[in-house]
């Protein structure tokens, strides 16, 4: 039983659960009379307009709560547990997985292979299918929980079962005619091992994931992450330069077919094949509103066009060259290898605006993976002071503020992934360290403004912003 009994962790000001006088450390023990399993359980039974929720308080009394809100409104409640039950683990063994390419000495936490749908309805994980029962697929198609994303890789199910070292994968992939049966919005990935299920193979996988259109919104082809870490591993390798425009040729390919049939471009090329082939990104429209964003499909291109939005805004002031003069300022941005050249460009326009301004643009090679991975997101505390602190040694001037992407750091944390602070990165280049959001306008805030800067509130940490007064005539909105 008490297995089915949830520990509320917080409740949130202003909520319906704060009105009911619900308490951190009260009990949720059912809603509606029904035991609440995990978190598909509770989300579905709180939809309701008219719920009754039995709370077991601190004090041991049990609170029979008769609630009346608008459908779908949340209770404002977080849980010791996110997904209320235990989390599932991965049973496969894929040739391309990351954390097998992972160091020893990490902390553990690091090292969980995650398989579980349940993340990725609330957290947009990627499943691969393979630890899910019948009951658990008709369980979210009879919730509509959705969107699920899926990891198909190929969809050949000897391939398949290959690729993921489990001899159930390839059976698994009949969950998607399931999903598909029951109007279930889907996205899927494929993870391009070279030579596996490239090519030919690639090709058949987007014909045969089209059929699950419209209610598979989007596809994703992303490379394989290699790491240095890879022995006794199967034997990857990067993509040329002639490889990735293949890929990217053969993806642009189904494109105008599919937008012509359903309105959606469906397959898409990650950021890291029009890096590699020296492409220019593809326009706005074709990422279909940036529908699988989080899987690097569509970054730098909404990055890019965030800055022209917000680099436009600033040219409106019609400043003139004595006020434009008047910011001086030395500062360093550090970022990962892949975004150095869209982030230059970046650097070098502000600094033509503002003959006043600094910045010198450091692309940090990731020494502690392996120089094969460039996002900035796996970038370490280490690497970054070493090549900073070398850099000056060289005699580069620095400046005292250090601009970083803030998925540098773990999520709203001041830690980097190798557990170094970001307090312990500022003493060892006596520098101000800040973590900047990934979006356009947060560049030119915190490139113009010494106030920009991550502060912690309550258990987490913001985003402040606002110009000096003093340079209310030149900058300030």
């Amino acid at each position: 039983m008490k297995e089915k009994e949830h520990v509320i962790k917080e409740v949130y000001p202003g909520s319906i659960a704060k009105e009911m006088e619900i308490e951190a450390g009260d009990i949720l023990i059912a809603i509606n009379g029904q035991e609440i399993g995990d978190v598909f359980d509770y989300r579905y039974f709180i939809k309701d307009e008219y719920i009754e929720a039995l709370i077991r308080k601190k004090n041991g009394e049990e609170w029979l709560l008769e609630i009346e809100k608008d459908y779908e409104d949340d209770l404002g409640i977080e849980f010791e547990n996110g997904l209320m039950s235990e989390y599932r683990s991965c049973s496969n063994q894929c040739i391309f997985c990351f954390i097998d390419q992972m160091p020893p000495g990490m902390r553990k936490t690091l090292y969980f292979k995650d398989d579980d749908s349940r993340l990725s309805f609330l957290q947009g994980n990627y499943i691969t299918l393979t630890n899910m029962s019948d009951q658990d697929v008709e369980r979210i198609i009879h919730m509509q929980l959705a969107p699920i994303n899926i990891s198909v890789q190929t969809t050949n199910p000897k391939l398949r079962c290959q690729m993921l070292h489990n001899r159930f994968a390839g059976e698994k992939l009949k969950y998607l005619d399931r999903l598909y049966e029951g109007r279930v919005e889907m996205n899927g990935q494929i993870v391009c091992c070279k030579g596996v299920n490239d090519g030919k193979e690639l090709e058949q996988s987007i014909r045969d994931l089209s059929v699950y259109l419209p209610f598979m919104r989007s596809v994703s082809v992303v490379p394989a992450g290699l790491t240095k870490y890879r022995e006794g591993l199967y034997p990857l390798e990067l993509y040329t330069k002639q490889e990735a425009e293949a890929v990217i040729d053969l993806v642009e390919s189904f494109q105008t077919g599919f937008y012509e049939a359903y309105g959606l471009h469906f397959i898409h090329a990650s950021d890291e094949w029009y890096i590699t082939a020296g492409r220019d990104f593809p326009e706005e429209e074709r990422y279909d509103g940036y529908i699988q964003l989080e899987n690097g499909v569509g970054m730098m291109r909404l990055f890019m066009e965030e800055f022209e939005e917000a680099f436009a805004g600033v040219r409106k002031k019609e400043l003139n060259v004595e006020e434009r003069g008047r910011l001086k300022r030395t500062l360093t941005i550090a970022t990962g290898q892949l975004a150095y050249s869209t982030v230059f460009g970046f650097a070098k326009r502000m600094m033509e605006l503002f003959p006043g301004l600094t910045i010198r643009v450091y692309a940090i090679r990731n020494v502690f993976f392996g120089e094969m991975i460039t996002v900035s997101g796996l970038v370490t505390g280490q690497d970054l002071v070493n090549q900073l602190l070398e850099y000056r040694k060289d005699g580069m001037e620095l400046g005292n503020t250090l601009l970083i992407p803030s998925n540098m750091l773990r999520m709203g944390e001041q830690v980097f992934l190798d557990d170094m602070s970001v307090q312990e990165a500022e003493e060892k280049l006596e520098m101000k360290l800040v973590p900047v959001e990934m979006s356009g306008q947060d560049f030119i805030d915190a490139v113009l403004d010494e106030r920009y800067g991550m502060e912690r509130e309550n258990d987490g940490f913001v985003y402040v912003r606002g110009y000096p007064e003093e340079e209310a005539g030149t900058c300030k909105e």
